[in-house]
């Protein structure tokens, strides 16, 4: 069979807005080009992609197969164009973002500052704040965020992979000793940013632990100074602790429990609606961090 690509695009949007109507509204077109483009399609391919109705168009069992696989076909194919004419596109308004920790200062912020040097007429607005945000209410274009992602209405893109590492002062060991396992753990006093458990990994299985904190914030410079102060013991991705690490006045602990594959995620409400200058910072941003090593 040869390739081609005749009424995949007219197909993927009736898809997802689930409807012809619709469908031919979001793609600017009648619906009668819509319609004669699908049936075309499924002509093709011998097969029946929708079941229609008076009042519903729904995907069939292999439209629902075909429609995964064709959705990221479409969206690759936007993405290289935007990308293709990123240096030619004229953007404009407020970008906004919103980030936190120690990681989007150091390397999010500059490389969007990077970016909006590349289009002057775009303003920039950075939002460092550790809880998830409500993309509609307060204007967002996309977040940075680090860990699983549990909202599945949500895009969530992997930027790149960064390592957590448990540290403590070495008062702080000297005083109250050096945990060899995390189940030690509970017998410290630790420091803490959002989550209560912390997850640790060996021998390709994951341990948990629960833990009561005797230090928290949302904020991983006053968990860090709190750390160096010798108030306990901290569990953060290694670029949250800044030059603490370098410069000896941490000291790492539990390393072969470090779980060295928390993914690092750019996350957005819905692609299909994004503005070019969310995407083509997005492609950007993933572009700076193919080879990005922690």
């Amino acid at each position: 069979m040869s390739i081609s690509f005749n009424g995949i695009i007219e197909f993927v949007a009736v898809a997802e807005t689930q409807g012809f109507t619709a469908a031919a509204r979001k793609l600017n077109v009648n619906v009668s080009h819509i319609s004669r483009k699908v049936a075309a399609l499924e002509k093709e391919l011998g097969v029946s992609l929708l079941a229609r109705s008076t009042r519903t168009v729904r995907l069939t069992d292999a439209g629902q197969a075909y429609f995964s696989r064709c959705q990221e076909l479409v969206y690759g194919l936007q993405e290289a164009n935007e990308t293709l004419l990123d240096k030619q596109v004229e953007l404009s308004g407020t970008l906004k973002v919103s980030a936190a920790g120690e990681f989007a200062e150091q390397h999010i912020a500059p490389l969007l500052m990077e970016f909006a040097q590349q289009h002057p007429k775009l303003a920039l607005e950075m939002d460092f704040n550790s809880q998830m945000v409500n993309f509609i209410d307060d204007a967002f274009d996309f977040s940075i965020r680090y860990g699983p992602m549990k909202d599945s209405n949500l895009i969530a893109r992997k930027l790149t992979n960064r390592s957590l590492v448990a540290a403590a002062s070495q008062a702080y060991l000297n005083t109250f000793g050096t945990p060899i396992h995390p189940n030690e753990l509970i017998k410290h006093h630790c420091l803490m940013t959002n989550n209560s458990t912390w997850f640790f990994t060996h021998q390709d299985k994951q341990l948990q632990v629960k833990l009561d904190a005797r230090w928290r914030s949302n904020s991983g410079r006053s968990v860090v100074s709190a750390c160096e102060r010798g108030l306990g013991i901290a569990y953060m991705p290694r670029s949250s602790y800044g030059d603490a690490l370098k410069n000896g006045n941490l000291v790492p602990i539990l390393e072969p429990f470090w779980n060295r594959d928390i993914a690092t995620w750019i996350v957005y409400a819905n692609r299909n609606f994004l503005p070019a200058k969310a995407r083509l910072a997005i492609n950007f941003l993933l572009e700076k961090f193919t080879h990005w090593q922690e």
